[in-house]
C-alpha cells in the first residue's frame, strides 16, 4: 500500500511540473532543414502561403515578426517581393482543441471502490470526445507532442476524471531565392497551449523557430520560450 501511495505522489509530481511549465514559458518543437546564405546584404520580404492572407491585417501583424526575426539575423526588408533577394512564406494555424482527461490516483467514486478514476494519469479516455485536429487555413494533419491543459471540470460521479483542452499550433516558414526559387530554408514549429490566442502563440512560435536560426539542416528541437512576465521578447 505504501509502495502504490509513492507512486501515485510521484504521479502527480509530474503532472505539477507540467502545468508548471506551462506556466512559465511556452514550450514548442523546431525541425529544420537548411542551406541559408550567411547574412551579407541579402534583402527578404515576408509573404503569406495562404494567399487569401495578403493585404490582411492579421498577416501584417503576424508578418512583422517574422520580419523582425530575419532583420535580427543580419539580413535586409526589401520593400516589394520583386526587389527581395529571399522571399520568406509563411503559414500559421492552431486548431479547435481536443479534450484530455487526467484521473487523481487519490480519488475513489461514490461507491467507494478507490479506483482513482479510469486508465490512471494522462490516460484512460484519449482524444474519443475532443473535437477533430485540423489546419482552418491550410487544410493538413500535424501531431503534437507537449501539453497544454485548459477548463478543468467536475466529474458528477465524483470519480477523480478532471478533463483540459489541448490546443495544436503551427508556424510553417519556407524561405526561396527569388532569382531561381530554391528553397534555402524550411522550418516547422509545432506547439500545445491552454488557449488558442493566436495573437500570443504565433510570436512564441517564431521565436522557437528563430532560437539557433538556421539551425543544423535536419535536427528537431525541442525549445521553450520563456513566459513574457519573466524574459523580455527579443524582435
Amino acid at each position: 500500500m505504501r509502495k502504490m501511495k509513492l507512486a501515485a505522489v510521484a504521479l502527480l509530481g509530474a503532472a505539477t511540473l507540467g502545468l508548471s511549465a506551462c506556466e512559465t514559458g511556452f514550450p514548442a518543437q523546431v525541425s529544420r532543414f537548411q542551406m541559408m546564405p550567411a547574412p551579407a546584404g541579402q534583402s527578404f520580404f515576408v509573404v503569406p502561403m495562404d494567399p487569401r492572407l495578403n493585404g490582411s491585417l492579421e498577416f501584417q501583424r503576424f508578418g512583422a515578426y517574422v520580419a523582425q526575426a530575419m532583420q535580427a539575423q543580419g539580413y535586409v526588408p526589401a520593400t516589394t517581393p520583386q526587389g527581395a533577394t529571399l522571399l520568406v512564406n509563411v503559414g500559421y494555424a492552431v486548431d479547435r482543441g481536443t479534450t484530455e482527461y487526467q484521473s487523481d490516483p487519490f480519488s475513489g467514486n461514490r461507491f467507494g471502490n478507490g479506483y482513482g478514476g479510469y486508465g490512471g494519469l494522462g490516460y484512460g479516455f484519449g482524444g474519443s470526445f475532443g473535437r477533430p485536429y485540423y489546419y482552418p487555413r491550410f487544410g493538413g494533419y500535424r501531431s503534437a507532442f507537449y501539453y497544454g491543459w485548459d477548463d478543468p471540470f467536475y466529474s458528477p460521479f465524483d470519480s477523480g476524471i478532471t478533463s483540459y483542452t489541448v490546443y495544436r499550433s503551427n508556424l510553417d516558414v519556407d524561405i526561396r531565392r527569388h532569382a531561381d526559387n530554391q528553397s534555402v530554408f524550411e522550418g516547422h514549429a509545432k506547439a500545445r497551449s491552454q488557449n488558442d490566442d493566436l495573437g500570443r502563440i504565433v510570436p512564441n512560435l517564431v521565436e522557437a523557430m528563430f532560437t539557433g536560426f538556421p539551425g543544423r539542416s535536419g535536427e528537431t528541437v525541442r525549445i521553450t520560450v520563456p513566459s513574457a512576465a519573466r524574459a523580455a521578447r527579443r524582435y
